[in-house]
């Protein structure tokens, strides 16, 4: 598209048409141009026309380029570190409104929750996850705690990592909350295994393991509910 997005007719320009209809009446070509700010002029490339350009890049799918590192981003052309960065951050702090942060003293109430809490922050996630909730006697949340990054296995989820930290709260109990990337939540036989090695440790050192939630896409898995607990 010829000329600057400063040379087109006032209402088509992104700003002033967010200013006037407000952000809803924008297209999400428009709504990226305003993260990115500027196109690519080497390609006479406009802010929009960029914009357009990284969603079809995606396949038009938004949750695709919100996952997107930033080596994928800037391996598009007119996409440099600037434009990159930006958007990931957009998309990073829009996943971190929509999960809700965990209120220290939040009574735990059912598995439902938890999903509810960490649902946004890993559907998107291409990593492993394992972290606990440290509660107290009345099953209010203490803090979260994360334990490690990658797949799961022995070695890594150890009884240690995970109730040290328990130990040092006075946590009473705790619930123990990882994401399958893959998107389906059903429990690996390692996942069963690791579930069943803490349960024992929580019961030695006394401190119980109330559930075991695995967070997939748009659904979980609760231990307790499926009676593996």
């Amino acid at each position: 598209m010829q000329g600057g997005i400063k040379e087109w007719p006032e209402d088509e320009r992104p700003r002033e048409k967010m200013q006037k209809l407000g952000a809803s009446a924008l297209s999400d070509a428009e709504l990226l141009a305003l993260i990115i700010r500027a196109g690519d002029p080497s390609s006479q490339q406009s802010a929009i026309d960029l914009g357009r350009e990284l969603i079809k890049h995606f396949s038009g799918n938004l949750r695709e380029l919100a996952s997107a590192d930033i080596n994928e981003l800037c391996a598009i052309k007119g996409v440099g570190l600037a434009k990159a960065t930006s958007i990931k951050a957009a998309f990073t702090l829009a996943s971190r409104f929509q999960a809700r942060k965990l209120e220290r003293l939040d009574r735990f109430t059912s598995p439902q929750q938890v999903f509810d809490y960490f649902h946004h922050e890993f559907r998107d996630s291409r990593k492993e996850y394992f972290l606990i909730l440290l509660l107290d006697g009345k099953n209010r949340i203490i803090r979260r705690v994360q334990i490690s990054e990658g797949s799961l296995n022995q070695s890594i989820v150890h009884p240690r990592e995970v109730f040290s930290p328990a130990v040092k709260e006075s946590a009473a109990a705790v619930i123990l909350v990882h994401n399958h990337p893959t998107g389906d939540p059903a429990p690996s036989s390692e996942d069963i295994s690791i579930t069943r090695r803490l349960k024992e440790a929580g019961e030695i050192m006394g401190i119980k393991v109330l559930d075991h939630i695995i967070v997939g896409d748009g659904e979980y898995m609760s231990f307790v509910e499926r009676g593996l607990l």
